[in-house]
C-alpha cells in the first residue's frame, strides 16, 4: 500500500484496506494494462512537467492537483520515485477534452 493511504484518516484508510482484499490480481492486471495502452511515449523535445508547471499552466493551486489525482478527474499523473510528473501532450489533451 502507498505510504500516502497510510497517512489519510483512518475512515479512508479502512476503505482502501477493504479495496484492497477486495481486489484480486486478475482485476489490477486488468487496471494495468489498460493503464499501459493509454500511456504514449513524451515526445524528445518535451520533459515531463512537475506539479508546479502544470499549476502554473493551468491556473489552480498545487492542493487542487492533488485533490483532482485523488480523484481521479485531473490529468494522467506518473509517479517517478517519490516525485509526480506529468505529460504535457497528455495535459493539454485533457484540457482539450475538459472543454468539449
Amino acid at each position: 500500500m502507498p505510504r500516502e493511504a497510510l497517512m489519510r484518516p483512518d475512515s479512508i484508510k479502512q476503505g482502501l484496506l477493504l479495496g484492497a482484499r477486495v481486489e484480486g490480481s486478475r482485476a489490477m492486471a486488468t487496471r494495468v494494462k489498460a493503464l499501459r495502452a493509454t500511456v504514449t511515449e513524451p515526445s524528445r523535445g518535451d520533459r515531463l512537467w512537475d506539479v508546479e508547471d502544470v499549476s502554473c499552466y493551468l491556473g489552480v493551486p498545487v492542493g487542487t492537483l492533488y485533490q483532482w489525482r485523488y480523484r481521479g478527474v485531473g490529468p494522467t499523473a506518473f509517479r517517478v520515485g517519490k516525485h509526480l510528473r506529468y505529460d504535457p501532450a497528455l495535459v493539454r489533451d485533457w484540457l482539450l477534452a475538459q472543454s468539449a
